[in-house]
């Protein structure tokens, strides 16, 4: 069975949309993207840091769900990271009310043993010397590895960000931060700039208006799902994300042909854990409704033209 290898933050997030308000809860881009690829038939594991303050039952959850929490380091003493923001009415832009970083401000990945020889890796939302660090503990170079990033570490570690880059196969950002990135208005001008940088392939995420693969001279659309209720986009991107890189691993194909498929079972995912607070709706999901859903996608996208 394929090996995922995932790192990211496990953290507390507070959270205010038009739909309510939430108390501290579930969050993390390690989270939400390990609970994503949790659908997927793979051996997984999370790298990431918490404080004694997170509760067991959260651990539980994890590891009910086969993801190796062995590197997943537990502070005495130590509190876990925590980010409250606030969504407008569109649900596209928000506010960061607190950011506390706690145990990740001196954070040390330690990749697990098993975990050294990963097939894929999924480099989640964290600073780049973190992102660099677990990329310099693999003994053997993976078939793929996926690098999720945002602007805040393009403001405040531009450098670093730079070298992680050269290393990856595939980008994943949104379009504000690949239009940062690049310089570029125009998204094929900056997929091609980010291209040059180093990815083979770059994943440019539009929200509710899907996303786009870029390769060389190739570009491949994904819609989003026209959904009636969206309550809370945070984590639909690191949901994305564990879609993708779950279904390259458990395919054992890194074709572009092969990652459109990977962009839909990311957007398919994604599409659900917008649905309800954090990763309540994730928690909940099934089999049974991820493929029923896959079909919705299919009838979307599918259509017959005489040319």
């Amino acid at each position: 069975m394929n090996k995922l290898l995932i790192v990211g933050t496990v953290a507390f997030d507070a959270i205010e949309t038009p739909f309510g308000k939430t108390d501290k809860i579930l969050g993390g881009a390690g989270t939400y993207i390990g609970l994503s690829a949790a659908f997927f038939n793979l051996q997984s594991a999370i790298v990431s840091v918490v404080g004694d303050d997170f509760p067991q039952e959260y651990l539980d959850l994890l590891t009910e769900r086969n993801i190796d929490i062995s590197g997943l380091e537990v502070v005495n003493g130590g509190k876990t990271f925590f980010w409250s923001g606030r969504y407008h009415n569109d649900l596209n832009s928000r506010d960061t009310l607190d950011t506390q970083l706690n145990v990740l401000a001196d954070f040390q990945p330690k990749v697990p043993e098993d975990y050294k020889n990963a097939d894929v890796v999924m480099l989640g939302n964290l600073h780049p010397l973190v992102q660099s660090s677990v990329l310099d503990q693999l003994e053997s170079k993976p078939k793929l590895v996926v690098l999720d990033t945002m602007n805040f570490w393009m403001d405040c570690a531009l450098p670093e960000l730079l070298d992680v880059i050269k290393r990856v196969d595939v980008i994943t950002i949104n379009d504000e931060e690949a239009r940062q990135l690049s310089g570029e208005y125009s998204l094929v001008k900056a997929a091609a700039k980010i291209h040059a940088m180093g990815p083979e392939f770059v994943v440019i995420k539009k929200g509710e208006h899907g996303a786009l693969l870029f390769h060389g001279n190739q570009v491949f659309f994904a819609p989003a799902l026209p959904l009636e209720e969206v309550f809370d986009p945070t984590g639909a991107g690191d949901t994305f994300a564990g879609g993708f890189a779950g279904f390259i691993a458990q395919s054992e194909n890194v074709s572009f042909e092969n990652m459109k498929n990977a962009i839909i079972y990311g957007s398919n995912l994604a599409s659900f854990c917008v649905e309800k607070f954090g990763t309540e709706r994730m928690v909940s999901l099934d089999k049974q409704e991820v493929v029923s859903r896959l079909k919705q996608f299919k009838s979307l996208t599918q259509f017959d033209i005489e040319l």
